[in-house]
């Protein structure tokens, strides 16, 4: 993949809005804009985007009217400046079909897997997991931006993303095609049994989480396989499960021994190591897509078929 981060191009502009948590480093927010724009991405805020209520980035009105703002402006982008905590309380407000009728790539994460969920199962919309403005644009200098996380963003966008390689753990031998979905476990989980939780039986689930203790993770994945998702799926992802603090009674109990006793509980595959999530590299996932997944030995590559 391509992933030269600073030479200049008329790449596709950027609108940022903030459905969730406020921003709390306002001049970080326009710094990170800048280094897009000097990465030549155009960017503009929605008006809403650097507001506060409460924990907020504005009132739900306000946060919920970003999206129709998005959908009816001309840039083809719409990136969150961050996650936190928020959307959940959007969706019975939004229009996902008249969202994904405007034919913008809607791309975030964390929070933002509400969003990527509701579209999926009350539009049938691909959306894309990916990098959001603080984090991952946040830094120093154009230079410092992570290259594959800069390169699969600009693939994804281009419609050019054909296969993703990764250092994978787990069973052998997986090969598996489906759609692809999924994204923070808590939010995953938050929907569940809701409206906005898709129904997607032999599908290829990725999940990640972050400040989150692996006995919580395990009690979420308990959640899923209990409710029979992961049963009903081609295959399951993990991505980056991090910023946890172990304690001494743990006596060795961490996300390996979360993942081995899974493993043991399904006879869905249980693969580990897909970079995304709250770290970097970032990829970027075209949520709702048909995609291949193929593991041999460390080796695993997701493949795939319609890309844009």
């Amino acid at each position: 993949m391509r992933s030269s981060p600073s030479a200049p191009a008329p790449y596709d502009p950027i609108y940022l809005i903030s459905p969730s948590g406020a921003v709390a480093d306002v001049a970080r927010a326009r710094h990170a804009a800048s280094i897009l724009e000097q990465l030549g991405h155009p960017t503009r805020f929605d008006p809403a985007a650097l507001r506060r209520t409460q924990r907020f980035a504005g009132s739900d009105d306000q946060r919920a009217g970003a999206f129709e703002r998005a959908a009816g402006q001309d840039a083809s982008i719409v990136m969150i400046t961050r996650g936190g905590y928020g959307l959940t309380r959007l969706l019975p407000i939004l229009d996902f079909k008249r969202l994904a009728r405007a034919g913008k790539r809607w791309v975030g994460l964390s929070d933002f897997t509400a969003f990527h969920l509701a579209m999926l199962a009350r539009a049938g919309a691909v959306t894309w997991a990916g990098p959001a403005l603080i984090d991952d644009f946040g830094v120093d200098t154009p230079e410092a931006v992570d290259p594959v996380t800069l390169g699969c963003f600009r693939e994804a966008m281009s419609g050019e993303l054909e296969i993703l390689g990764f250092k994978a753990k787990g069973p052998e031998g997986v090969d598996e095609q489906g759609t692809l979905w999924g994204g923070n476990l808590s939010i995953v989980c938050a929907l569940l049994g809701t409206p906005y939780f898709p129904k997607v039986k032999g599908g290829i689930l990725f999940l990640e989480d972050v400040n989150e203790h692996p006995y919580r993770i395990e009690r979420m994945l308990i959640q899923l396989l209990q409710a029979g998702v992961i049963d009903a799926q081609r295959a399951v992802l993990i991505g980056h499960v991090n910023r946890y603090t172990l304690g001494a009674h743990d006596r060795g109990y961490d996300m390996p021994a979360v993942l081995k006793w899974l493993r043991a509980q399904t006879k869905t595959p249980i693969v580990s190591g897909l970079p995304f999530g709250h770290a970097s590299p970032k990829l970027t996932l075209p949520h709702g897509a048909t995609v291949g997944l193929a593991t041999e030995g460390r080796h695993g590559w997701l493949v795939f078929e319609h890309s844009h």
